[in-house]
């Protein structure tokens, strides 16, 4: 009832307030997480650090993944299309993705992977890691650079390029199996959550301009409400507004253009006529 009544209070809000030009940040952080709804996660208050990050910073209350299961989503975060909703998907990307984008700005990029074998992996599942959830690992802008795959590193790294100072503009955190929710608990997954965020967020460096956006991929099987369920989303930074709730109807397409935005990068073809989280910001 509590939060029912701050998300009502917030939302009044919403309708009147104006789009607010979106920032430059120097440091973007995309955490996804797994196959959960929003009534799981917040409503009944599955993941307590998750729902107090939401109730501090910005909650994202209407937005929804693009399909069922997994494979789907992640395409369209990075690349602003499907390719395929084939979980056990055994080809290539050749589009036009946000790792194009990067190198084309000479931007520095990183996927953090929990449980990935080794720097520059790019094979098959090995559980708790598993290639569906890592989206870099497909494309040949990727693949085919020595360069470019060495950005795909072991999560642990995540946690040295902070303590040094060395975090890129964008940076991809993937946890496996066992702490992104799928496999374990919603416990395990938040409490893995804080581990990984509390450390950012006293971040010298991300206090200055840093955004962080935690989402997950999809909602449960059961709620396929505009194709992958009603899922939470939430944005963090030091420019963005605080306890509020965007009642924009948003779907992954907007998580990419808004990576753009933040990034100034110009929009990929798919992202053009989406709207980016631009209400989040002060």
């Amino acid at each position: 009832m509590r939060y029912k009544l701050w998300i009502g209070l917030l939302m009044l809000g919403c309708a009147a307030a104006a789009f607010a030009a979106m920032p430059q940040s120097k440091h973007v952080v995309l955490i996804v997480e797994e196959n959960h709804s929003f009534d799981n996660v917040i409503t009944q208050g599955g993941m307590p650090y998750l729902k107090s990050l939401a109730e501090k910073h910005t909650i994202l209350v209407n937005y929804y993944a693009n399909h069922h299961p997994s494979m789907g989503n992640y395409f369209t975060m990075t690349t602003g299309q499907t390719i395929s909703t084939d979980d056990g998907y055994k080809g290539v990307v050749e589009d036009e993705n946000l790792v194009s984008q990067l190198i084309a700005a000479n931007k520095q990029w990183k996927a953090y992977g929990q449980s990935i074998p080794r720097a520059g992996y790019v094979g098959g599942n090995r559980k708790p890691f598993v290639k569906k959830h890592f989206p870099m690992a497909y494309f040949t802008n990727v693949r085919d650079d020595d360069k470019q795959r060495m950005n795909l590193v072991p999560y642990e790294q995540f946690m040295q390029d902070l303590k040094s100072g060395a975090l890129p503009d964008f940076s991809m955190v993937v946890p496996d199996q066992d702490h992104d929710a799928h496999d374990g608990t919603l416990q395990e997954a938040d409490d893995w959550l804080k581990q990984c965020v509390g450390p950012l967020l006293e971040d010298p460096g991300f206090q200055q301009d840093g955004v962080l956006i935690i989402t997950f991929d999809e909602a449960a099987k059961s709620d396929s409400s505009h194709g992958g369920g009603h899922i939470t989303t939430v944005v963090i930074g030091p420019q963005v507004k605080e306890q509020f709730a965007d009642n924009t109807f948003y779907q992954h397409q907007s998580l990419l253009a808004t990576i753009e935005d933040l990034l100034g990068l110009p929009r990929l073809k798919q992202t053009e006529k989406v709207p980016s989280f631009t209400n989040a910001f002060k």
